[in-house]
């Protein structure tokens, strides 16, 4: 079995245990993001994940497990480093608005030709900081992977949110994040499965508590 074949399988298996009914064309898009990832990563710095098994438990399936709980139609991913959780969630979920951002100029010029290349028009990628950022939509759901504290995300990314909106912060284990606290938000922590790792994940969601 060649390795994309064995690459397909996985992910293919992986998705079906996430729940996903999948297009024709979803595993094979997946796989070019896949390999987008691992062509562009050592060039401009996007993961230090090589292997294509790995890729695609800890960068795609990671990215997927969390879709049963994202709210809403105007999604905005913070911080998205090089489109995750944003872009495996948006070619699933075709109709969804996705706003990448990203404080990195090379990250985001990676992102958008990621988008170009798997066809994503609810994609869009901006380079800023997500305090200088003004969007011109309040969001149905803010994502965060890998990116600070409760607090320091409740804080930044609060403002951004409509009245019913919700923040879901990816996260690994629990105690890490019982320690954490986000002031004028209500915290649920909700385990989550990624097929083929063993390895703890949880998901935080923030909703404001006034």
């Amino acid at each position: 079995m060649s390795v994309r074949d064995a690459s397909a399988t996985l992910l293919r298996q992986g998705l079906q245990a996430l729940g996903f009914e999948l297009g024709p064309d979803d595993v094979d898009r997946l796989l070019h993001y896949a390999e987008l990832l691992r062509r562009w990563g050592k060039v401009y710095n996007l993961t230090a994940i090589d292997r294509p098994e790995d890729v695609i438990r800890l960068h795609l399936l990671d990215s997927l497990s969390i879709w049963r709980h994202v709210r809403g139609v105007t999604i905005l991913d913070v911080g998205t480093g090089a489109g995750l959780p944003g872009i495996p969630l948006a070619v699933l979920l075709p109709q969804r608005q996705f706003d990448l951002v990203d404080r990195s100029a090379k990250k985001i010029r990676f992102v958008v030709q990621a988008a170009i290349e798997l066809g994503l028009t609810n994609v869009r990628a901006v380079q800023t900081r997500v305090e200088d950022f003004e969007p011109d939509v309040r969001y149905d759901a803010i994502l965060v992977r890998a990116y600070g504290s409760l607090s320091e995300i409740w804080r930044q990314t609060r403002c951004l949110l409509n009245e019913q909106g919700v923040v879901l912060a990816m996260k690994g284990r629990c105690p890490e994040v019982a320690g954490e606290l986000a002031p004028g938000a209500r915290l649920r922590v909700i385990p989550l499965r990624v097929p083929g790792l063993e390895a703890e994940r949880h998901l935080v969601e923030l909703t404001s508590s006034h």
